[in-house]
């Protein structure tokens, strides 16, 4: 009977509690063990912005668990699934962060680029910058995040084709980076790991970037130059009195009705009226748009100098929270997410077209889908992997108390902020909650005055009971041998 028991021990207490993977299937996102249909409701989270990206600073913004603990709880109580982060050094430990975002059920996308020298391709030399030292830079960054349940996809470029002459020899390389991404995933990763692309909002060159990059060459369903997801950037839709139509939003519905992957905004919300009302969340998680959009991510979570943020961050490491954060929390509030879960059989039995000129309408958007071909040393890295990776992993979220102080937006002190870890098959979802000012929040925000357990929490429960029940039953099972 100890045996058994031990077995039980090791089975129950081995792992940290994980959510469930998330895959493309068609032109959906899906939970990888309910089945049920996973709608992006996230937010750019790229504190300092790409100015303040110093590489060898020992600095990102997954960096930090107790900042991060602090973003965390105020995210989960906005009710955001996703974060999307730009700019990450590799060579970090991004263990703690990456298992906090785990643990309140926050997936990731991950951007492989960065604004640093030779960490991004030059869209005026591509030819010289795509070469082993980015291809090195970029699967350093899929070393790092390959491991955490949670990393949802990598961007393999943002905004690339947007200026004059871009769409004339830019699309080729993007094709060739997802190959490459693709390539190296599959050899070093133990699960397939979604790579995409986000796209500028220019009118112009968006139909043709997404038919050029979304299509299988020569017909193939196995094409790894293919994306498997498309963001657009797009912030069309501004103040309290747009409309679908007037945003434009009709517009970009009918682009992509017959779209064979996910697509979804990687940045949305206007800022041209203050404060932000964000009425364009019933829109985008409404029946008009769901049958195409996969949901979308706001920008963004922190205040910087363009005046986007739903949160100040002061450098004493306390917060504030901004009326938008409350505005764009009333509108989540309002979702229904169960109809958002249900899945569409026929969106996830769906082939891409085969790549022909023919698919492209600009005369001077690349017809071209000769891919290039991998830079010198770039097969060794893809065959044996970079030296020395840095390869992150889950740990124990032990610290579910956030020690500084955060503010509502009236000025007041938010009491026993907290994060509530969820179950392994649970994914974060707005909840009902209010966060207009001074509060006492239990784990999980609510205003009942609740002190929360300062300890991993729920998914920890949730498997010490399991534990005792199983311990109960091989018990009994034993005395009746």
């Amino acid at each position: 009977m100890l045996s058994l028991i031990g077995v039980l021990l090791l089975v129950f207490f081995s792992g940290v509690s994980a959510v469930q993977n998330i895959k493309v299937q068609g032109a959906d996102y899906v939970n990888n063990v309910t089945s049920d249909r996973f709608q992006i409701i996230g937010i750019a989270y790229q504190p300092g912005g790409s100015a303040g990206f110093i590489g060898g600073s020992g600095i990102d913004p997954l960096s930090n668990g107790t900042l991060c603990l602090r973003d965390a709880a105020l995210m989960q109580r906005l009710g955001v699934n996703t974060i999307r982060v730009y700019n990450l050094d590799p060579s970090l430990n991004h263990d703690l962060c990456a298992s906090i975002f785990n643990a309140v059920g926050i997936y990731m996308l991950l951007d492989v680029n960065s604004p640093l020298p030779n960490e991004s391709l030059n869209p005026g030399d591509l030819t010289s910058s795509y070469n082993s030292a980015y291809l090195n830079r970029v699967f350093a960054v899929v070393e790092a995040f390959k491991n955490f349940p949670n990393t949802l996809g990598f961007f393999s470029g943002n905004e690339v084709i947007q200026f004059p002459g871009s769409e004339t020899v830019v699309p080729p390389y993007l094709r060739a980076v997802t190959r490459d991404l693709k390539q190296y995933i599959s050899k070093h990763s133990s699960r397939n790991i979604p790579v995409g692309y986000s796209a500028a909002d220019v009118r112009d060159f968006l139909a043709d970037s997404f038919a050029y990059l979304s299509c299988d060459i020569d017909g193939s369903s196995s094409d790894e130059t293919r994306i498997d997801f498309f963001g657009l950037n797009s912030y069309s839709w501004c103040g309290g009195d747009a409309t679908f139509q007037t945003a434009g939003y009709d517009i970009l519905v009918q682009m992509f009705a017959n779209t064979t992957i996910p697509v979804f905004f990687s940045e949305y919300g206007c800022n041209e009226v203050k404060p932000r009302v964000f009425n364009e969340v019933q829109a985008l998680y409404g029946p008009e748009m769901t049958g195409v959009m996969s949901g979308g991510i706001i920008y963004e979570y922190v205040q910087e100098s363009n005046e986007y943020g739903l949160v100040d961050l002061h450098d004493n490491g306390t917060a504030t929270i901004r009326i938008d954060y409350n505005n764009l929390q009333k509108q989540y509030n309002k979702l229904d997410i169960k109809q958002l879960q249900s899945g569409n059989s026929s969106a996830t039995m769906l082939k891409a077209p085969r790549c022909s000129g023919g698919l492209i309408t600009r005369a001077s958007f690349s017809k071209s889908f000769k891919v290039p071909s991998l830079p010198s040393g770039g097969q060794f890295l893809i065959h044996n992997g970079i030296q020395n990776p840095n390869n992150g992993k889950l740990v124990d979220v032990t610290e579910t108390m956030v020690k500084l102080d955060v503010y509502g937006s009236n000025g007041g002190r938010i009491e026993n902020l907290a994060i509530k870890p969820l179950p392994e098959d649970q994914s974060n979802t707005p909840n009902g909650q209010d966060t207009t000012g001074a509060t006492t929040a239990t784990a999980s925000g609510t205003s009942t005055g609740q002190k929360p357990e300062s300890t991993t929490g729920g998914a920890g429960h949730l498997r010490m009971n399991l534990l005792l029940k199983c311990v109960a039953l091989s018990v009994l099972a034993l005395r009746s041998t």
